[in-house]
């Protein structure tokens, strides 16, 4: 079995196992109990090895680690803050913006990060799999305003290489397209995933190449880290990274700089910092909409416009972000 299949098959652990290994209080064991059946705990162990297990506070940790506030009901936190079910013309496929869609090729993501806006999404009505992508195939074949496929799920990345191979091939086939994007957090908490046979997958297309990463906070971005992204790059890519501003994580103008820069010395461009989605579950994350401005306007002090992610909010219905 290849390392990344091992990783991914491992990466399903329990809050018992979890606080045990890394020595945190046990008394966060009940809240992480409730929060796990909420919402399954799931994290590789590359991610794991970057945590400071001295550091109760530690901003890797607060994402990953389930806590009691899930389970409290919080005015205005939903189960589909973004009403992603009315943009779901057919099984796997959303449609909210023109000229792009969005292909849920994979349910499965290498880590469950408990601030996830899509962690009550009906994946069991979304989840096709090769048999019934040949229907988001055609849906996209039949609108010619549609230029670009993002690749997203769960992760994109977690799908087998053949099954890639599969859906490029297909893509390829699509004379309207122009560009294919993929979204996912692979390749920071578990670069392993990105082998010789991945890349060779990859390089088999004629359209141009987006990977949008997805990383919060600079201890996420370690030496293998930057090795996967850095062939990645040479193999085409224009890569991005997309964050959520997260309260304690890194809601401070010295931690949104300092991600900034190791993207950039890894050779990826700031694109967004998300607001919070008002998802259920997730309120105990949330940094409110003034905070963000004002973290803005420190961060575009001291950084070049280029190393500055545009502050963006989805909401639904709207046919873009809302830049804030």
């Amino acid at each position: 079995m290849p390392e990344w299949k091992q990783s991914l098959k491992q990466a399903a652990i329990t809050p018992t196992q979890l606080i045990e290994q890394l020595k945190l209080d046990t008394r966060l064991l009940p809240g992480a109990i409730t929060a796990d059946q909420l919402f399954q705990l799931k994290v590789p162990q590359h991610f794991l090895d970057k945590i400071d297990f001295n550091n109760p506070n530690d901003p890797l940790l607060l994402q990953i680690l389930p806590r009691a506030e899930e389970a409290l009901e919080v005015a205005g936190y939903t189960k589909d803050a973004l009403q992603e079910q009315n943009a779901n013309p057919v099984p796997g496929l959303l449609h909210k913006y023109q000229g792009r869609v969005l292909f849920i090729t994979s349910t499965t993501c290498a880590i469950n990060c408990r601030y996830c806006f899509r962690r009550h999404f009906p994946y069991q009505d979304n989840n096709p799999g090769k048999a019934g992508w040949q229907k988001v195939l055609d849906y996209i074949k039949q609108d010619t305003s549609i230029e670009e496929v993002i690749l997203s799920g769960g992760d994109p990345l977690t799908l087998p290489d053949a099954s890639l191979l599969f859906l490029i091939e297909q893509l390829n086939q699509i004379p309207h397209l122009t560009t294919l994007r993929f979204h996912t957090r692979v390749p920071v908490v578990m670069p392993e995933r990105i082998t010789d046979g991945l890349l060779a997958v990859l390089d088999k297309t004629r359209l141009k190449r987006v990977m949008v990463i997805h990383s919060n906070h600079a201890n996420e971005i370690d030496t293998s880290v930057i090795q996967a992204l850095n062939r990645l790059t040479q193999h085409g890519f224009t890569l991005l990274n997309q964050a959520v501003l997260l309260k304690d994580i890194n809601d401070t103008p010295e931690a949104l700089i300092h991600l900034s820069k190791t993207l950039f010395n890894a050779g990826v461009l700031p694109y967004y910092l998300h607001l919070l989605d008002k998802v259920k579950g997730t309120a105990h994350f949330d940094v409110d909409l003034e905070q963000a401005k004002l973290l803005m306007q420190e961060i575009a002090k001291k950084l070049p416009g280029y190393l500055v992610p545009k502050l963006v909010q989805e909401q639904p219905g709207m046919p873009y972000k809302t830049k804030r």
